[in-house]
C-alpha cells in the first residue's frame, strides 16, 4: 500500500501550490480544490497507517481501495502538472479544462473515499480520521516529523562499510576461503595442469558470492588476466561474454559493450585471448544448466594452472559445472553459533563482547531466529540500530517477535522474504517508496549513486520545506539510510568512504518486485514477461529488460504509454524497435543509456521529445544517437541531462533555455552553445572541454551554483588561462573540482587562484604526466582546505617538508601524489595523515620507513616506488609493520642499475614484509 500513499503526497503538495498560486480559476473551481485536498489529506492519514501492513494481512476491499485511491491521485496529478506547465508557457492558460478536471476527479473522489471510511470501520487508523476538524492537523504534522526528521542528514553508518570493505575478513569465511585457495592453488605443487573448476551451491543469503569474492580477491594477483562476472536469473549471454571480455583486459576490451558481435564472434574472441593466459575466472549466480554451457563452451581448457569457480543455487547445475575428477562442489552451510553472534555483535555493537547485559537473552533469541544465514543477521541487526544509535530492549523484544518461527532448514526463502518483509514495513514511507523504484534496474545491475538520486529527484521522491537545504543532499542521506539498514548492498567504495555505486541482493530484489507487482509501481517487461501489447492496468513506470528478436514484432500501443512517467531501457537488441516519443503524455524520466549494442542503422530517434513537457531526467550516456533536436529548449523541467559517451558533437543553442538545468554531463569534445552562463540553477557540469567551447570559460563566472566542475583545459592560450582562473575564483560553493591535462593553467593556479571554502577534492592528476605545478601550491595547507578528503597533484619539484604540509590536511583520505626531482631530504612527522585511507606516490623514491609509527593509522592502501638495489643492499628499509590498517601494496621496483639477483631478492624481501604485517595485506610488485 505503500505506493498508495506514496501517490499522494505529490498530488497533494501541487494542490496547495495551485490554491496559493495566482491562477485564473473561479471560486467555485477554488473551492473544490479545497475540499478535495482535504480529504485528500484524510486518505494520505488512512494509507500512511495501511502501509504499515503487509498486503497479505489485508482484506481484499482494502487493497483494492488503495489501489483506485493511488490511480486517481496520480490523475490528479497528471492534471494539475498539465495545468501548472501550460498556465506558465504564457497568457492563454486553459481554466475550463481545468475546472472540468477538478470537477469530475472530486466527484469520483468524493464517492471513493465514503466507501472507503465503510471499509476500514475495522481500522483503529480510521478512527484517527472521523474527526476531520481536530485531528487534521495533528496527522500533518505527524507526517511531516516523520518525512523529514527521521533521515534528514543521515551518514553511513561505518558499522555497514566495515562489513563491506574487506570481503575476506567477514565472520566464519576466512576458514573456508583458505580451505578454497589452497584447493585452488596447490602450494605443494601436486596440481596437474590442466583447467580446475570449484562450484560453491547454496540457498540465497548463505553468503556464496560474498566468499566467492574473498578468494577472487586474495588470488587473482597470481594470474596473467582475471574477472568476475553475475549471470543471475535472466541472462543476456552477449552481456556475459562482453562483461568476462572486459574482465579480463579493461584496457583491450573498454569498448566492448559498445560492439554488435554476436555471441559466436564473441565466444571465438574469449577463446582466443585465453589460450595462452593463465587465468581466473568467476561466473556467480548461474541459475540454469543451460547458461553455462554456452560459458564453458567460450573458455580455453590450456594447460596453465587456470581456474574457474561457479555459484548457484542449484545442485544440478553445480554438477553440471564439473567436468573433471579434479573438479569439486562446495556446499554452503550456516553459519555456526558463535559466528553468528560475532557477525551480530560486530554489526550491532562494533565489537565481539559489547552485548548489554540486558540484551544478551533477547539477542541470544534473535540469532536462533536467523537460523545462521548471514542475510538474515545482517539484515535484522539493521533494525535494532536507528541513526548508528542502539534501539531500547523493548523495540528489540518486538523485532523477535515479529520474526514468527524464523530460520528453518527446509524453508530458507521463504523464511528470508519474511525477514526482509519486516525491514521493509520498518521504513519510514519516503524511504520505501525509494527502496521500490530500485526494482527499475536488473538483477546484478551495478547502480551509480549519484544518478539514481538524479532519478529519485526526478520522480518527486525527495522533497524538503526548507530552501536553504539541497534536493540532492537530501537524497544521500535516503540513499545512506537504505545502506544502513542492508537493504542495498555497497559495490565500489572510494577512498574518500563514499559509496559510488551499489547493487541489490537477490533476494530483498525478489522481495521489491513483488511488493511493486501488488501496487502497479513498476511494470517489468522482459521476453518472459511481455505484456505490453494488451497491458490490463494503467503503468506508469515502465522498465524494459533484455528484450530478444522474439519479441520484436510486438508494439507499443500509444495509449498503453500515455500516462507512463518513467521509460527505462535495458539490453534493448536493436533500437528501431523502441516506441515513439510522441505516444508519452506525462514523462518524467527518459533513460535509453542502458541500450546495448545496436543492430539498427538509424540509431535512436528523438523526435519529438521537445514534447514531453514534463520530463526531468534525459539519460543517453553511452546510447546511440547523434544530434539533440533544436526543440530541447521547450524542456523548461528538465533537471538532468546526460548525454556522455555518445556520438553527439555539439549542443543545440536551445540549451540555453533550460533554466532548470541542475546537472549537465557532456564530452569533452562537445561544443556548447554560447549563453550558457543562465543555466543559474547548474550545480554540476562535468567533462567540459574548454578548447571546443573556450567561452565557457568566461561564462563559469556566473555559475556560481555549482559544486561539481570537470574540465579539459588542453591547448589554452594565456587570456584564456586567465580567465579561467578568474571564473573558478566566483565559484564560491564548488566542492569537487577535476582538471584534465591542464598544461599551463595548472601553474597558473598555484599563484593567483584562492580555493573555496569547501572544496572537498581537487584532482589534476594526468595520467600522461603532463599536467606539472612547478612546486606545491601555497594553498596547500590545512587552513585553506579543512574540508578536502581528496588531492591528486603532480609537482615538478618537491620540497623537504611538502609531503608533511600534505599530511596534515585534518579531513584527507585518498592521496595521489608525483614528483619529477625531490630537493633535499623528505620528512614526516608521527602525526602525519591521521585520516589517510589511500596515498599513492609516484614518479620519486620513498618507502613505509619514511612514515614513522605513529603517522598513517589508517592507511588501507599504499603504492609507492622504490629502488630495487636499496632494498636487496639493506639501505632501506621496507617494513610495514608499523602501518596497522594496511590491506594492500603497490611497489613499483626501479631497475637503474641493479642486478636481476637484486631484483629477486628486494622482491623476496618485499612479499615477507607483506606476510610479516598482523592483517596480511596483499601485494603487487611492477618493474620500472
Amino acid at each position: 500500500m505503500e505506493a498508495a500513499a506514496g501517490a499522494l503526497s505529490p498530488v497533494l503538495r501541487k494542490l496547495g501550490e495551485l490554491l496559493a498560486g495566482e491562477y485564473n480559476l473561479a471560486k467555485r473551481v477554488k473551492k473544490g480544490v479545497q475540499s478535495l485536498r482535504t480529504e485528500l489529506e484524510m486518505m494520505h492519514a488512512v494509507l500512511r497507517e495501511v502501509g504499515k501492513v503487509p498486503p497479505d494481512q489485508l482484506q481484499e476491499p482494502v487493497r483494492i481501495w488503495a489501489g483506485k485511491v493511488r490511480d486517481l491521485s496520480c490523475d490528479m496529478e497528471d492534471a494539475v502538472d498539465d495545468f501548472l506547465v501550460r498556465v506558465d508557457e504564457g497568457p492563454c492558460s486553459k481554466p475550463t479544462n481545468m475546472r472540468n478536471r477538478v470537477k469530475k476527479f472530486l466527484k469520483k473522489t468524493t464517492k471513493l473515499f465514503g466507501n472507503g471510511k465503510a471499509l476500514h470501520q475495522i481500522s483503529s487508523a480510521i478512527k484517527e480520521a472521523q474527526d476531520l476538524a481536530t485531528e487534521l492537523v495533528g496527522l500533518r504534522k505527524k507526517y511531516e516529523l516523520d518525512m523529514f526528521s527521521s533521515t534528514k542528514g543521515a551518514t553511513i553508518d561505518p558499522r555497514v562499510l566495515a562489513l563491506q570493505k574487506d570481503v575476506g575478513e567477514l565472520v566464519g569465511l576466512d576458514r573456508t576461503r583458505d580451505e578454497l585457495i589452497k584447493t585452488l592453488i596447490c602450494e605443494d605443487g601436486s596440481s596437474k595442469e590442466h583447467l580446475k573448476t570449484i562450484s560453491i551451491v547454496g540457498v540465497g543469503g548463505l553468503g556464496k558470492t560474498t566468499l566467492t569474492k574473498a578468494v577472487f580477491e586474495k588470488i587473482k594477483a597470481q594470474f596473467d588476466c582475471a574477472a568476475f562476472v553475475p549471470v543471475g536469473q535472466n541472462p543476456d549471454i552477449r552481456k556475459i561474454f562482453k562483461d568476462l571480455l572486459y574482465g579480463l583486459d579493461k584496457k583491450k576490451f573498454k569498448d566492448i559493450h559498445n560492439t554488435t558481435r554476436d555471441e559466436k564472434i564473441l565466444m571465438e574472441e574469449i577463446s582466443e585471448f585465453l589460450v595462452d593466459k593463465r587465468y581466473l575466472i568467476v561466473i556467480d549466480d548461474i541459475w540454469e544448466e543451460e547458461t553455462w554451457r554456452f560459458i564453458n563452451c567460450a573458455l580455453w581448457k590450456n594447460k596453465l594452472h587456470s581456474r574457474v569457480i561457479t555459484t548457484t543455487r542449484n545442485v544440478s547445475v553445480s554438477e553440471a559445472c564439473l567436468s573433471s575428477s579434479d573438479d569439486m562442489i562446495h556446499k554452503m552451510k550456516p553459519l555456526s553459533d558463535e559466528d553468528s553472534r560475532i557477525l551480530f555483535h560486530r554489526r550491532v555493537f562494533q565489537s565481539e563482547e559489547k552485548c548489554p547485559k540486558d540484551l544478551q537473552a533477547v539477542s541470544r533469541e534473535i540469532l536462533k531466529k536467523c537460523g545462521g544465514v548471514p542475510l538474515a543477521i545482517i539484515t535484522i541487526s539493521s533494525l535494532l540500530v536507528s541513526n548508528q544509535r542502539i534501539k531500547q530492549k523493548e523495540e528489540w523484544m518486538h523485532v523477535h517477535s515479529s520474526m514468527g518461527r524464523g530460520v528453518t532448514e527446509g524453508g530458507i526463502v521463504k523464511d528470508m522474504k519474511r525477514i526482509l518483509s519486516l525491514s521493509y514495513y520498518d521504513l519510514p514511507s519516503h524511504l520505501k517508496t525509494c527502496l521500490l523504484y530500485l526494482c527499475i534496474f536488473p538483477e546484478d545491475f551495478e547502480i551509480e549513486r549519484d544518478w539514481l538520486i538524479w532519478r529519485w529527484l526526478a520522480e518527486g521522491f525527495i522533497q524538503c520545506d526548507k530552501e536553504e537545504t539541497r534536493l540532492f543532499e537530501i537524497g544521500e542521506s535516503y540513499f545512506n539510510e537504505l545502506i544502513n539498514r542492508s537493504l542495498i548492498q555497497p559495490a565500489e567504495i572510494n577512498y574518500e568512504g563514499t559509496v559510488v555505486t551499489c547493487r541489490i541482493h537477490d533476494m530483498v530484489l525478489d522481495l521489491i518486485c513483488s511488493l511493486s507487482s501488488e501496487e502497479n509501481f513498476i511494470s517489468i517487461l522482459d521476453n518472459d514477461n511481455w505484456h505490453a501489447p494488451n497491458m490490463q492496468r494503467k503503468s506508469r513506470r515502465l522498465s524494459l529488460h533484455n528484450i530478444k528478436a522474439k519479441v520484436q514484432n510486438h508494439q507499443f500501443d500509444s495509449t498503453s504509454l500515455s500516462k507512463v512517467r518513467t521509460f527505462a531501457v535495458f539490453s534493448l537488441v536493436t533500437c528501431d524497435w523502441l516506441p515513439s516519443l510522441s505516444s508519452f503524455q506525462f514523462l518524467r524520466v527518459l533513460d535509453l543509456g542502458n541500450c546495448g549494442s545496436n543492430e539498427s542503422s538509424s540509431g535512436i530517434s528523438l523526435k519529438y521529445v521537445g514534447n514531453l513537457i514534463h520530463l526531468r531526467y534525459l539519460g543517453l550516456i553511452y546510447a546511440d544517437v547523434c544530434e539533440l533536436p533544436m526543440d530541447i529548449g521547450k524542456l523548461q523541467l528538465l533537471q538532468t541531462l546526460n548525454i556522455r559517451g555518445t556520438s553527439i558533437k555539439e549542443l543545440p543553442s536551445s540549451v540555453v533555455q533550460l533554466r532548470n538545468l541542475i546537472c549537465l554531463s557532456v564530452n569533452y569534445r562537445v561544443r556548447l552553445p554560447k549563453g550558457m552562463g543562465s543555466l543559474m540553477s547548474l550545480e554540476v557540469l562535468q567533462l567540459v572541454g574548454l578548447s571546443s567551447s573556450p567561452h565557457i570559460a568566461e561564462e563559469l563566472s556566473h555559475l556560481t551554483e555549482v559544486r561539481t566542475l570537470s574540465v579539459d583545459c588542453r591547448n589554452m592560450d594565456e587570456d584564456l588561462i586567465a580567465i579561467l582562473i578568474k571564473s573558478l575564483g566566483n565559484l564560491q560553493k564548488l566542492q569537487i573540482l577535476r582538471i584534465d591535462r591542464g598544461g599551463r593553467l595548472i601553474d597558473g593556479m598555484r599563484e593567483s587562484w584562492v580555493p573555496p571554502p569547501n572544496l572537498r577534492c581537487f584532482d589534476s592528476w594526468d595520467h600522461k604526466l603532463g599536467s606539472w605545478f612547478l612546486r606545491l601550491p601555497k594553498w596547500v595547507n590545512s587552513s585553506s582546505l579543512p574540508h578536502l578528503s581528496s588531492l591528486a597533484i603532480d609537482v615538478e619539484e618537491l620540497q623537504g617538508d611538502d609531503v608533511q604540509i600534505i599530511g596534515m590536511l585534518p579531513a584527507l583520505r585518498s592521496l595521489r601524489l608525483a614528483a619529477k626531482r625531490v630537493m633535499g631530504r623528505l620528512v614526516v612527522r608521527a602525526d602525519a595523515f591521521p585520516s589517510a585511507r589511500c596515498c599513492m606516490f609516484r614518479r620519486f623514491p620513498t618507502a613505509p620507513c619514511l612514515f614513522p609509527p605513529g603517522a598513517m593509522p589508517r592507511v588501507q592502501r599504499l603504492y609507492f616506488q622504490v629502488s630495487a638495489s636499496s632494498i636487496a643492499s639493506g639501505e632501506v628499509d621496507c617494513g610495514m609493520g608499523h602501518l596497522p590498517s594496511l590491506e594492500h601494496v603497490l611497489v613499483y621496483l626501479q631497475r637503474e642499475n641493479s642486478s636481476d639477483e637484486e631484483m629477486e631478492r628486494a622482491k623476496a624481501w618485499l612479499t615477507r614484509a607483506a606476510e610479516a604485517h598482523p592483517k596480511r595485506p596483499t601485494i603487487e610488485l611492477y618493474e620500472c
